[in-house]
């Protein structure tokens, strides 16, 4: 008996130094905007404005491209990147809350979106394949991201080489539901990722940026975060 102890004893210890330790990443010197809704506007609304066409027109899809929509709510971009790049595109929708994703899935299917799939993520992983996207859209979300080095760090990776990582946000202090545009580029530059245009959207404070991978990733203890911007 003793000595089978010691077996089974030796066989757990094994397993937990086999154990991979999950790899540590600075917190977020800044405020953090609670996940309010999952619903950023009417959809008739963001129509009337023109957001969508004027965004899709500034990040450059077209047919063929992989796109993800990431924090896609209720799918206000995925229903209309879909026909954009069309049979031979596909779009990857990914949210964090699972009543959100089904409604979207449902929504999806309802629609007959067949180069739509739907998937969950976590806060700081949006879990998506890597090397895959032409283009990531981050639509008025980035300042409910609680673990934002994280969560970048995980979502460059799905870039494909010539990708950028699209933008949409306010202008304005995180509280608010913003991101101050200095905030914004300090962070992404954390991971690597730099600025290659930014517009101001017809109409509105809020603003769209892209961001393309200039510098490799760094280790998670090597990022150097962000101070707050206020």
């Amino acid at each position: 008996m003793q000595t089978r102890a010691i077996i089974i004893a030796t066989l757990l210890l094994g397993a937990c130094r086999a154990e991979p330790t999950a790899p540590r990443f600075p917190d977020a010197d800044r405020p953090v905007a609670p996940i309010v809704s999952d619903s950023f506007s009417t959809e008739d609304a963001r129509d009337r404005l023109g957001e969508a066409e004027e965004v899709m027109a500034f990040a450059g899809v077209k047919a063929g491209m992989s796109i993800a929509d990431i924090g896609a709510g209720e799918g206000y971009y995925t229903v209309r990147l879909s026909p954009i790049v069309g049979p031979s595109g596909r779009v990857l929708a990914q949210d964090i809350v699972p009543a959100t994703r089904d409604h979207l899935a449902q929504r999806v299917d309802r629609e007959g979106l067949d180069n739509v799939s739907v998937r969950l993520g976590v806060a700081d992983d949006p879990r998506i394949p890597p090397a895959s996207f032409d283009r990531i859209f981050l639509v008025h979300m980035y300042h409910e991201v609680s673990a934002p080095y994280a969560f970048l760090w995980h979502l460059r990776a799905g870039l494909r080489p010539d990708g950028q990582v699209i933008v949409v946000d306010a202008d304005r202090d995180v509280r608010h539901h913003g991101m101050p545009r200095p905030q914004l580029r300090c962070e992404f530059a954390a991971l690597g990722l730099v600025p290659v245009k930014m517009t101001t959207l017809t109409g509105s404070t809020n603003y769209a940026v892209a961001f393309r991978i200039a510098r490799p990733r760094p280790a998670p203890a090597a990022i150097v975060p962000c101070k707050s911007a206020g």
